[in-house]
């Protein structure tokens, strides 16, 4: 056994290499979805939104996940890890160039959707790869690059959006349309990675082509181990993997882990911090230039503490992560929802003279010199003073002119809160999910689980600008906060730790458990 370590640690640079080729999708799936952030004034004002049509034109993406996450598992299974990969690559690539170039609202959402069948493939399929390539001291580590490159292509979207914010013309097209060149550097590197071993043994029953690719990892004892353990999943395995299976009662705690860990990660708010955080930022009194920089900071702390939690999940373990993280998570939240709380909508001359809407300032003039202690208490007296689509310009526009708030709070909150995340729901989750299924349901399970996922994450983004607006900031955060807590609760009861087991003891614990 001396001597395979010895091989593994010889050959890991070539793990390495495979395994950040294939979470380059994570890359596209982190940008793809923050880069609409900085995106959402210019076509709220481009393709005239309302509320619900901003929050469907961020969140239809959201749809095409769930088609890709349905989709992604059988097609894997069927026609491989590697090819199905290299069609996501090629939905990323339509799907910024054409979102970039839309003139009309439903070509927009049709561009966003293709976009979306992309992220559901890859955020399932890369995760699964590398799972199967990795040897298991590395596994934690390598799986967890997709979730580095997810949060990479977060930071870097900010940063895009930063510096293309002031481009002549209509800057939202260039901050979507620049994904185009990732996508297609994606798309030509897979070409050069090889197919999955365990995929090739157990679909093709190719031993001595996938014994190749294990030695190259791993070298021959490295690989001699790994075929054999295959094969003794495989020689266990009675007949292909269907969706009813995924119901039966020896699955049930695979399955109560999977989905339990898949709906914490969304419904607790990470994707709405994401998609708006600039708007968060805005709504706590910021400039739209400071708020951009801010979005920037919570994508460089989402980054190192994601390289924090690579560092940490196969030396501290998976389960320490998850409680550690959500308790923080918690923490961060009622931060934010004390922050908000604490703070005061004032109506001076000063404030008074940041309205841009000349119709919106005449009408609040005759409130100056009141300050109110709520957003439900701003919102009454605001109503009567405008009409309908004078209101809808204020709480979009004009209400963060009024509002006096502990900011330095709102940031720190929103930094540890993403930091928690990055070490915990965050890349973990993934781990998680690339681990506990057996080959026989593997496909199937993963394309549930990720609908579901997916389908939270909807719900989320969907919902948050309304919430923003009618629920305000303050109830909007405690609600996160209490599903944070719940989340703390689910971890310790059913969370199981694979640290360094293979994939075959994962299976063989869960099962008989």
């Amino acid at each position: 056994m001396e001597q395979t370590n010895t091989a593994v640690k010889m050959n890991r640079s070539y793990t390495i290499l495979i395994s950040l080729i294939v979470a380059l999708g994570g890359f596209l799936l982190g940008f793809d979805s923050a880069v609409i952030s900085g995106a959402v004034k210019g076509i709220t004002l481009y393709f005239e939104m309302t509320e619900w049509m901003l929050g469907f034109s961020v969140g239809c993406v959201v749809f095409g996940a769930m088609a890709g996450n349905l989709l992604a598992g059988p097609v894997a299974d069927k026609f491989g890890r590697k090819n199905t990969l290299i069609v996501v690559a090629a939905l990323f690539t339509i799907s910024a160039t054409w979102s970039a170039l839309a003139t009309g609202y439903t070509e927009f959402i049709i561009a966003r959707i293709i976009g979306g069948i992309g992220i559901g493939g890859a955020i399932l399929i890369a995760p699964i790869y590398i799972a199967e390539i990795a040897p298991p001291k590395l596994r934690g580590s390598l799986v967890s690059f997709n979730q580095l490159n997810i949060v990479i292509g977060i930071s870097v979207a900010y940063f895009s959006n930063y510096f293309l914010i002031n481009m002549e013309g209509e800057s939202w097209r260039w901050m979507l349309g620049v994904e185009a060149i990732p996508a297609l550097i994606y798309f030509i590197s897979l070409w050069t990675v090889p197919r999955s071993p365990r995929w090739l043994i157990q679909k093709l029953n190719k031993i001595e082509l996938a014994r190749k690719i294990l030695s190259r990892i791993g070298g021959e004892e490295y690989a001699e181990i790994t075929i054999q353990e295959i094969r003794r999943g495989v020689d266990k395995k009675e007949e292909k993997g269907k969706l009813a299976d995924i119901l039966k009662s020896k699955y049930a705690t695979i399955m109560i882990i999977a989905l339990g860990i898949a709906f914490f990660q969304q419904i607790t708010g990470i994707n709405a911090i994401f998609y708006y955080a600039p708007t968060i930022f805005e709504q706590a009194g910021g400039s739209t230039d400071s708020s951009f920089l801010q979005a920037i900071v919570v994508g460089l702390t989402n980054l190192v503490f994601t390289l924090v939690a690579i560092w940490l999940i196969d030396r501290l373990g998976r389960k320490p992560l998850l409680l550690i993280g959500t308790t923080c998570m918690t923490i961060a939240l009622l931060m934010a929802t004390y922050a908000f709380n604490s703070a005061t909508y004032d109506f001076n001359e000063t404030t008074l003279e940041k309205v841009n809407d000349q119709d919106v300032k005449m009408a609040l003039a005759e409130l100056e010199g009141n300050s109110y202690d709520g957003q439900a208490v701003l919102f009454e007296a605001v109503q009567q003073r405008l009409n309908e689509s004078q209101f809808l310009v204020f709480k979009r526009n004009e209400i963060t002119n009024f509002i006096q708030i502990n900011a330095t709070l709102v940031l720190i909150a929103i930094l540890l809160y993403v930091a928690s995340f990055a070490i915990s729901l965050g890349p973990v989750m993934w781990t998680l999910i690339s681990e506990i299924f057996p080959s026989k349901i593997k496909g199937i399970a993963i394309s549930v689980v990720g609908f579901f996922n997916s389908l939270v994450s909807f719900s989320v983004t969907q919902v948050f600008p309304w919430e923003l607006s009618n629920l305000g900031p303050t109830l909007t955060f405690a609600i996160y906060a209490l599903l944070s807590f719940c989340a703390i609760l689910f971890v310790y009861k059913f969370v199981i730790e694979t640290k360094g087991r293979t994939l075959e003891e994962v299976e063989e614990l869960l099962i008989r458990n």
